[in-house]
């Protein structure tokens, strides 16, 4: 059997389990190893009870991230704004605790069952869900199973602007007009017919639309730049990577690091956290995201444009098509 074969027939054999293995570590590890990584949490209230709280949460060293505020006014606008999670406010009849489970309903349920855990014995701590994830998503599921499907459009328009050799301004105006047309789709049935995002219609398509783009415009610029591999380098950067690191399950600090930063700086997680700022938040803690997006988007554009500007240089064939004329041959 001739080498050639036998190398792809091996290098075939050890690509499956490599990208299973791959694979694997992507989605499983994070999720075996979730738990709260300096999670902003803040404590609102007088010393010294607010001290001896803060005391008791940080015996579990690393897990959260310490703000104090003066008042019970002040914690919520933290909560509101996206600086914190959750505070706690210390009462004279106790602590009462400050959650929003639109920001993740994983980490409201951590901060009630930590703060229960942290005050004395016997004692009733009140939640309040200061900004509540929607009736039709208590869970947060349906906005944290939207990312994968983002992401495979956004792969599948860089892929087919490239196999369609569409270079230049037309591949920049399919890139934008496809991921145009995802965000008004994609809302139509994420708002008005499921009810799980609550926030301005257009500019959650707007939001969506951009994601896409974030994500399409890289692939097909890698493949501008680097032929079809860059198809399979793309959608091995937003798909397995991006996706299994977006932290829209539950939150980046509840991710291992550096996994949770990671993905906020890949369009799958930025573009998650956006969509849950503008939904729920009125848009409060959307500047890094929207930098982040655009960032990818204009980068995958001008590589789909500095391609198209590269013409190929004229082979005999194809002179001889254009002119009728046949390339003198080459006698020895």
């Amino acid at each position: 059997m001739p080498a050639a074969p036998n190398r792809r027939a091996v290098a075939a054999i050890l690509l499956v389990p490599l990208t299973v293995t791959l694979a694997l570590w992507a989605f499983a590890w994070p999720a075996a190893r979730t738990a709260p990584r300096d999670l902003p949490v803040g404590i609102a209230g007088a010393a010294p009870a607010a001290d001896q709280l803060e005391q008791r949460l940080e015996r579990r060293p690393g897990a959260f991230e310490i703000h104090r505020y003066t008042d019970d006014a002040a914690a919520r606008a933290a909560i509101e704004e996206r600086v914190v999670y959750g505070a706690v406010v210390i009462t004279g009849n106790g602590p009462r605790l400050l959650t929003a489970s639109a920001a993740g309903p994983v980490v409201a349920q951590l901060l009630t069952e930590a703060v229960k855990a942290s005050a004395p014995p016997g004692t009733a701590v009140p939640v309040t869900d200061v900004v509540a994830a929607p009736e039709a998503d208590p869970r947060g599921s349906a906005l944290g199973a939207s990312i994968l499907p983002l992401a495979l459009a956004g792969v599948a328009a860089g892929a087919i602007v490239t196999l369609l050799g569409l270079r230049g301004v037309r591949g920049v105006v399919a890139l934008v007009g496809g991921a145009a047309l995802v965000g008004i789709a994609a809302t139509g049935l994420t708002d008005s017919w499921l009810g799980v995002l609550t926030g301005d219609w257009w500019t959650e398509a707007g939001v969506i639309g951009l994601t896409v783009l974030a994500i399409g415009a890289p692939v097909a610029g890698l493949a501008a730049l680097m032929g079809a591999p860059g198809i399979g380098v793309g959608a091995l950067l937003m798909v397995l990577l991006g996706n299994s690191f977006s932290g829209v399950t539950s939150a980046p600090e509840m991710l291992p690091e550096p996994v949770g930063a990671l993905g906020q700086w890949l369009p799958p997680g930025a573009g998650g956290s956006l969509l849950r700022s503008v939904a729920f938040f009125d848009g409060n803690a959307a500047g890094t995201a929207t930098t982040v997006l655009s960032t990818w988007a204009l980068l995958g554009l001008a590589a789909v444009l500095a391609r198209g500007r590269v013409r190929p240089e004229p082979t005999a064939e194809g002179t001889e098509r254009r002119t009728g004329v046949s390339a003198p041959a080459l006698t020895g």
